[in-house]
């Protein structure tokens, strides 16, 4: 088993280190932003940075991914949970508690049952349309607080939309001059000096700006207030198990989400920086680490994109940095919260609205129209339902349509006729032209996928159209199939029975059937479903060619 911090040496110690102060200036402001998008106090943030990331670092096989709430995440958390609790109360925030526990239990069992596939079927496209709405949701709360509006967070995307048109003539012209300065600091910072840790930089001279000026009280802008001092508790929360139940659906989505996007980034920069990655250990380490928060007082913890990349470029190949980030949320929970009182909503908008644009998924989806309209429409259905309905019936639409579009594919796999070369020793491969028989009187069809319910008539047609096609072409009639089994991997009972009655049209025409270069799982298969019989099998499609060729006059 690798040891915790696996990478680490006297060489790279410095800027190790040196890595954990940036990533300490970056998550800090963000995770107050994303606190407050959950609907929880800003300490619910600061508390993921503790216990969960200490917990997390040290299980985790990746040496590179940062694990902390996002900003999916604590959409989903608003979605799923606003409606039971009241956003800010205990008994919402003891909710968003159980709700990382459960996600926890569910990243264990994924880890010890060998499940991380599952997450395979949340495609490009789902991904972009459920982050992408999540997103959008978010930036109307963000746009809101930059402008000094007052909407229901917790409320509706309509209901916030309107919230927000119909509040413009109550902006706050202090908090939009606060908002665009910060706005212009951090996309030009991050354009021409992109090693500053921007965020940080708004915070302190926003929260400088607002403390000389005294712009709380004097012009009315929102502050974040008062944070508690101290470190987390370690707690449990206490619900109905009726509650407990309903909160699995939107536990799923968020393990399922997480699941996908943390084993793609861990499996990516492994390979990026030579090192191997064990994904069910990294779901093992998701799950201590969504219970850890559960039991310190914070919300659901997946894995940071963002802060992972800003990690990578700082030169960051261990762990370490995280632990930094840790101790010094500590220090600053201990020490500091009474700098945090007057950090400007304003600002913390900013903040969070920058770093969630690229999360909108816009480059995704016109890669997407060119590229599969299908999969466009995949990605565009689950984030309209994703915007308008909800997360979970936004991730539920998807599934369905990415199933739909797994179907249409397998339905319509690539059924060829093969032709023979005039090598002897060459193998027969190359896709014969329509009405062709791949010798006289045989034809050797392949066909490049398992044979199941979905094109198990596709086939018979496929080989019906082949048969005749080549006798009305003047080729003379066929005397054999041979059924090139390469690429079939498994047959079904629903496919067996397309295949029975293919069999029977096949005798009445006096053709005879045989298989080629079949697989062993596929060959039990066969006789297992009475296919096989007596019927002979080849090595080869040239074998078959030799054994049942008609000779050439």
């Amino acid at each position: 088993m690798q040891k915790p911090l696996a990478g680490l040496s006297r060489r790279n110690l410095v800027r190790e280190l040196t890595a954990g102060v940036t990533l300490l200036a970056i998550a800090i402001p963000l995770n107050i932003g994303y606190a407050q998008i959950a609907g929880l106090p800003a300490t619910a943030g600061l508390y993921a940075l503790i216990v969960p990331t200490i917990v997390y670092a040290l299980v985790v096989s990746s040496r590179q991914l940062v694990a902390s709430p996002d900003a999916a995440a604590a959409a989903l958390v608003a979605s799923s949970i606003g409606g039971l609790a009241t956003a800010g109360s205990a008994d919402y925030a003891t909710l968003a508690m159980a709700q990382a526990i459960i996600c926890g239990i569910l990243f264990l069992l994924l880890a010890v049952l060998k499940l991380g596939f599952l997450a395979n079927f949340l495609s490009k496209p789902i991904l972009v349309g459920f982050v992408g709405g999540l997103a959008l949701d978010i930036l109307v709360s963000q746009i809101a607080k930059m402008l000094g509006v007052q909407i229901d967070s917790g409320g509706e995307f309509v209901d916030k939309v309107a919230g927000l048109v119909t509040g413009l003539g109550t902006t706050n012209l202090v908090s939009l001059a606060i908002s665009i300065v910060s706005v212009a600091i951090l996309l030009l910072g991050r354009r021409f000096l992109p090693v500053v840790p921007w965020a940080l930089v708004v915070l302190v001279l926003a929260t400088i700006v607002v403390v000389i000026a005294d712009l709380d009280d004097q012009a009315g802008v929102d502050v974040l207030g008062a944070v508690p001092a101290g470190p987390p508790a370690i707690t449990w929360p206490v619900i109905d198990w009726s509650m407990w139940l309903v909160l699995i659906p939107s536990a799923i989505a968020l393990t399922l989400v997480t699941t996908a996007e943390g084993l793609l980034v861990s499996r990516s920069y492994g390979e990026k920086r030579g090192y191997a990655t064990d994904p069910n250990r990294d779901l093992f380490a998701f799950g201590l680490g969504n219970i850890a928060a559960g039991a310190s007082a914070s919300f659901a913890v997946g894995s940071s994109t963002s802060r992972t990349a800003a990690m990578d470029q700082a030169g960051s190949r261990t762990q370490l940095p995280s632990l930094v980030l840790a101790a010094g949320t500590l220090l600053l929970l201990l020490f500091g919260t009474a700098l945090l009182a007057d950090i400007p909503s304003p600002a913390i908008g900013a903040i969070v609205g920058v770093a969630i644009l690229p999360l909108l998924g816009i480059r995704d989806f016109a890669q997407l129209w060119r590229q599969d309209r299908f999969e466009f429409v995949v990605g565009a259905a689950c984030f309209l339902v994703t915007l308008f309905i909800g997360a979970i019936p936004g991730i539920l639409v998807s599934f369905v349509l990415a199933l739909i579009n797994l179907a249409k594919r397998a339905a319509n796999p690539a059924i060829d006729v093969l032709e023979a070369g005039g090598e002897p020793t060459d193998s027969l491969l190359d896709e014969a032209p329509s009405g062709a028989v791949t010798a006289p009187g045989v034809i050797v069809i392949r066909l490049a996928a398992p044979l199941f319910f979905a094109n198990g008539t596709v086939f018979d047609d496929a080989v019906k159209r082949a048969v005749t096609a080549a006798e009305h072409a003047g080729n003379g009639p066929v005397r054999h199939l041979v059924v090139d089994m390469e690429a079939v991997t498994d047959v079904d009972v629903t496919g067996a029975e397309s295949f029975e009655a293919l069999l029977a049209w096949l005798e009445q025409r006096g053709v005879a059937l045989a298989f080629s270069r079949v697989r062993p799982d596929a060959r039990r298969r066969l006789v297992e479903l009475g296919l096989l019989g007596d019927r002979p099998v080849y090595d080869t499609n040239r074998a078959a060619i030799q054994a049942l060729a008609a000779p050439t006059p």
